[in-house]
């Protein structure tokens, strides 16, 4: 059974503890309209964006998790939680929230939520500094804040794992 750690609370740090020490993660970045995906090495120390889902309905979005998870032979997803800029709950964060409870009962790997405060705006940032164009930016920052938000994720199990 998967399980859903939510890393905004410090009382679920034991359980982050026991994550896997290898195999991909997947991460992702939920939107109303587009699903930023990403995905880590092996050894999970390094993140990438790989693509980005179009949102069109939960079937689908599912299907197509499904196969990513499948692709990448991932240990564990983590889903973004959208909280506001003072930690507080917001609307995107109950929706991501009910995403990880449907994945967490549709998959076979564990589940996580990781704060994503300012990712999507830190992603836009990184794209320009390389000099990617305004329209492919638009393409990409959905796929390279997940890559973010898994970045985030690996250095707090990292940080855990160290004590």
């Amino acid at each position: 059974m998967a399980q859903q750690i939510d890393t905004t609370n410090p009382q679920q740090i034991a359980e982050r503890c026991a994550f896997p020490l290898s195999g991909r993660i997947i991460a992702i970045d939920p939107g109303m309209k587009r699903v930023g995906v990403a995905v880590s090495d092996e050894s999970q120390t390094i993140a990438r964006p790989i693509r980005r889902l179009e949102r069109t309905s939960w079937k689908n979005l599912l299907a197509d998790i499904k196969d990513i998870v499948r692709e990448f032979d991932a240990v564990a997803l983590v889903i973004g939680l959208p909280l506001a800029s003072d930690g507080t709950e917001s609307e995107m964060s109950a929706e991501a929230r009910d995403m990880a409870r449907k994945l967490e009962l549709s998959l076979e790997i564990a589940v996580f939520l990781q704060d994503e405060r300012v990712t999507s705006y830190e992603a836009k940032a990184k794209l320009w500094e390389r000099g990617i164009s305004l329209r492919e930016t638009r393409d990409r920052v959905d796929s390279e804040a997940a890559a973010l938000i898994l970045t985030d994720f690996l250095t707090a199990v990292e940080q855990d794992r160290q004590g």
